[in-house]
């Protein structure tokens, strides 16, 4: 079976254990997911699943695409992305996945997703500097301070901590662990906080350090 699954983040909520303990949990939709590919080492050189999420209208896919999805019976859809496995030969192009297939509760799982976009922040925002002192009139309360040298090198340093753009990049949170699964909804339970903004694209992998 492959070792990821695309899905939406609905929200947050939590849960109860067995023993009464209070567990916060992420919600993970993947419903509507689809096999769109499988690539074969005759022909590709290496072996992976091509899934997809998030039906579209077929006027906003080009022609190419719309080929591609015609090719494994389903629907135009938005986000396409590849994973491996093993027994891959189960499963078939057009087949819909359910988590459950993939996941069991107890598994750890690395979660990748969008961060939300924070506009341009200032440097103690953004790289969480102290700032200056806040009294006697320094007059450098929220100031990066120094960014370079006067005469060597005489120019910054490429990827000096700086304000700038904060959020809206690729961002992977591992060893989380699937608290439970409901295969009736094809929901995931996730234990803790994933990335990205509600019904935003994750993908969920079985994690590489457990």
């Amino acid at each position: 079976m492959i070792e990821g699954i695309l899905g939406k983040k609905i929200g947050m909520t939590h849960i109860y254990s067995e023993a009464g303990e209070m567990v916060p949990v992420t919600v993970v939709s993947a419903a509507q997911c689809f096999v769109v590919q499988k690539k074969t080492k005759e022909r590709d050189g290496y072996e992976a699943v091509q899934i997809g999420i998030g039906e579209k209208k077929e006027k906003r896919a080009n022609k190419a695409m719309k080929g591609h999805f015609k090719k494994a019976a389903t629907p135009c859809l938005y986000n396409l992305a590849e994973v491996k496995g093993e027994k891959l030969d189960e499963l078939k192009a057009g087949q819909a996945l359910n988590c459950s297939e993939v996941f069991k509760a107890g598994d750890f799982v690395d979660v990748e997703g969008k961060s939300k976009g924070k506009g341009f922040m200032g440097s103690m925002r953004r790289h969480h500097f102290s700032g200056g002192a806040e009294s006697h009139g320094s007059m450098h309360n929220r100031a990066p301070g120094s960014i370079g040298s006067s005469s060597d090198p005489s120019r910054v340093y490429k990827g000096m901590r700086m304000a700038g753009h904060m959020g809206s990049r690729n961002v992977t949170v591992q060893n989380l662990k699937v608290v439970a699964i409901r295969p009736e909804d094809n929901v995931l339970l996730i234990g803790g906080a994933v990335p990205g903004a509600i019904n935003g694209l994750v993908l969920v992998k079985k994690a590489m350090k457990k």
